[in-house]
């Protein structure tokens, strides 16, 4: 079980319900994953008039917790703006927010995502901030209110997995009490696995599987490596080692001379 902000799921497999070739192969993804929390846009919502409120009637049906976005937001004041409409469009104090800093690499702006999350969580939001690798942004982000993070492991949707595992594998050592959720980047059902054995608590993940061959497939394969990187991380991961060690005693061999 994971326990995120007083409530407690099953699945590690948070998942985006954007860009699927239509809303009844993302609704049939979500099943076969096992997620029990998924992303939404509120400009897909409010924008999409009868077909965006058929969108979220669909949405409803699932039976999954809903978590608003600020996706395309780049500045504090937009992000903060945006969060307030998510929460009486969808009725949850839960954001995840993101404040964009660069086009190109959709890297957070840590400065505004800071600012934005002191004055959301003052409002009374419980934000899930899509943040960076740092661990000084991370502890500024605590600080500002927020009691989990998500950090990236690769621009969005750059499906490279994990650029950098020494960074992540610091953060988790350095905030071993806090949710970790990594955000961003994963491409295949290996990088999930990879995160999830560093001891990450879940998995966000959206193009990696809506833009797949057979996204309904790539999910339930996806919520599969979830499962099993988490399971080996609490196994017990045996570490690299330098020189090979043999798996078979040699004491007691028959000795030939």
């Amino acid at each position: 079980m994971i326990e995120l902000y007083g409530q407690k799921f099953s699945s590690r497999l948070l998942l985006g319900t954007a860009l699927y070739p239509s809303p009844a192969v993302m609704a049939e993804a979500v099943k076969a994953s096992g997620a029990e929390i998924v992303t939404v846009s509120l400009r897909r919502e409010t924008s999409g008039g009868k077909a965006g409120g058929q969108f979220w009637s669909l949405v409803q049906s699932l039976g999954v917790r809903v978590l608003p976005n600020t996706a395309g937001c780049h500045s504090v004041r937009e992000a903060v703006t945006t969060a307030q409409m998510a929460r009486e469009v969808f009725g949850t104090n839960w954001i995840k927010l993101e404040v964009i800093g660069n086009h190109d690499t959709l890297q957070p702006d840590v400065f505004g995502l800071v600012e934005a999350a002191r004055i959301l969580a003052s409002e009374g939001f419980e934000v899930f901030p899509y943040t960076t690798d740092d661990l000084v942004v991370a502890e500024r982000l605590l600080e500002a209110g927020c009691r989990l993070l998500m950090p990236w492991c690769a621009p969005i949707g750059s499906a490279r997995g994990a650029q950098n595992p020494d960074a992540l594998r610091s953060l988790r050592g350095h905030f071993p009490n806090v949710p970790l959720i990594v955000d961003a980047g994963i491409g295949r059902p290996s990088h999930a696995a990879a995160v999830m054995e560093l001891g990450y608590d879940a998995v966000l993940l959206n193009t990696a599987v809506a833009k797949a061959g057979d996204p309904v497939a790539m999910a339930a394969a996806f919520g599969k490596a979830i499962e099993a990187g988490w399971g080996a991380h609490c196994a017990g991961l045996l570490e690299p080692r330098d020189m090979a060690v043999p798996s078979t005693p040699v004491i007691g061999m028959a000795a030939l001379s």
